[in-house]
């Protein structure tokens, strides 16, 4: 009867002496945290920390409290629920104490610590120690500076990523600074789950297939991503694209895509005719039948205008632009048959948009209605966009977005709205958002669409400002 009770008995003592080592490291824990604030000064009440908390505000203005409280509150909460976890643990066994099944063999014993006990505290020490304190910077009168964001993250690649980069020999780089800072988007520490799911990956391998993810990212304000160092996965059945000649007005081969996280799992599938094809916008874009009539042949609607009445407007001057659309570059494909240079904006929206502008010979530009766009100050000679800016627009939005293209428009470029529709309610509020930066009007066009909606194309040419 002994040797049955050792087991047991041996069990429930080690189970006791890790839930008092457990509640010691808590309070090392917070002795621990509470020291190292009073190092970095902040419990002291001298002249200077005064200065510092209640003369000079803007010291501290970059020192992330919310997030170190955070961390030291997600480390805490770590090593609650791991006692709460020994602690029952501790009472099934105490119910069980006369049942054979509480003789855990040596391996299952093992798991447990390994698993439950173990695990949690390595993962709690981790955080712990990630917390970075601000470093004083200046000489005389110090200022605490922060990195940015690098207490909101756990997985390690995101804070290596986000860590700013000195240069070496500390000297100044060709931007004339001494730091590279690389950018993630505000709205990532809102999406911390996603985007340490996303950053989680082994160095030097392929990335798990999950543009859909990122994609999920930068749609909700995480944009722009940080970088990654895994290789990214193509098709396994990838083949040279279409030659130059073939490739704008033909399909492209569907085993050049990765359909994976798409509804559909080829091109024929993508039909308009196929309610069930995974994306609404652009209905009959993959069609090159239906493409190729658009923009060059007379339309019922006032609304279309053609590419050679606009390109007459400005003979010869209209060379590069932006098409800031939802589509697969059928209007950049027709730009370029007039030695029109275009890039394409696309996102994939249920369908590869993007794959299919590239694979068509185009340029497409992955970017979403949320970044300031990449372009410097008066460089398109033409802005062009049709099927995405609607009436869903909230207006002070869709004033940042206009003031963005008012800027990279050059004198005298054009901006071409085609087929803008909202609820004839709300015409004048976004006939005014077009009208307000005073554009000359070569083209102004309402007509139906239907019901209370109703289509406003129009060609308006940005006026020079020389000041």
């Amino acid at each position: 009867m002994m040797n049955l009770c050792f087991p047991k008995c041996r069990l429930q003592r080690v189970m006791g002496m890790l839930q008092i080592i457990l509640g010691a490291l808590v309070i090392i824990v917070s002795i621990s945290s509470l020291f190292r604030f009073y190092s970095a000064g902040f419990f002291l009440h001298n002249e200077d920390i005064c200065h510092h908390f209640y003369g000079v505000k803007e010291d501290y203005e970059g020192l992330d409290f919310k997030a170190l409280s955070a961390r030291v509150e997600e480390v805490l909460s770590q090593m609650e629920n791991l006692q709460a976890k020994l602690e029952s643990t501790v009472q099934e066994m105490v119910k069980n104490k006369n049942s054979m099944a509480s003789n855990i063999s040596k391996t299952e014993y093992k798991k447990f610590l390994e698993e439950e006990v173990i695990q949690p505290l390595y993962s709690a020490h981790i955080s712990l120690r990630q917390i970075r304190f601000p470093k004083a910077e200046g000489i005389g009168n110090e200022t605490i500076k922060e990195e940015p964001l690098i207490n909101s993250f756990v997985i390690e690649e995101i804070r290596k990523y986000i860590t700013p980069k000195e240069n070496r020999l500390g000297k100044n780089n060709l931007y004339g600074t001494k730091k590279v800072y690389n950018t993630i988007g505000h709205a990532c520490v809102l999406m911390k789950k996603e985007l340490e799911e996303y950053m989680d990956y082994d160095i030097g391998s392929y990335c798990k297939d999950d543009w859909n993810l990122a994609q999920k990212l930068m749609i909700n304000g995480c944009d722009p991503l940080p970088r990654r160092r895994c290789l990214t996965r193509a098709s396994k059945l990838y083949l040279r694209p279409f030659s130059i000649n073939e490739s704008l007005w033909r399909i492209p081969d569907g085993r050049n895509v990765r359909w994976s996280n798409y509804q559909c799992r080829n091109y024929e599938c993508l039909s308009s005719k196929n309610p069930k094809r995974g994306y609404s916008k652009c209905v009959g874009c993959f069609e090159m039948e239906k493409e190729k009539l658009k923009w060059i042949t007379n339309s019922s609607l006032p609304v279309d205008f053609l590419i050679r009445d606009v390109l007459g407007i400005k003979p010869g001057e209209i060379r590069i632009g932006l098409d800031f659309s939802v589509g697969t570059g059928t209007f950049a494909g027709r730009m370029r048959e007039q030695n029109v240079t275009i890039i394409s904006t696309a996102i994939n929206l249920g369908a590869p948009f993007s794959e299919t502008i590239a694979l068509r010979g185009l340029i497409p530009l992955y970017v979403t209605l949320n970044q300031r766009l990449p372009f410097f100050d008066n460089t398109m000679d033409l802005i062009h966009t049709a099927g995405f800016m609607d009436g869903w627009l909230d207006l002070q939005l869709m004033d940042f977005i206009l003031f963005d293209w008012d800027r990279i428009l050059r004198p005298g470029g054009l901006l071409w709205i085609d087929r803008f529709f909202c609820d004839k309610k709300n015409l004048d509020d976004y006939m005014y958002m077009f009208l307000q930066f005073r554009y000359k009007k070569h083209k102004w066009t309402v007509s139906p669409k239907s019901g209370d909606e109703v289509f406003l194309s129009a060609l308006l040419e940005k006026p020079p400002r020389s000041l």
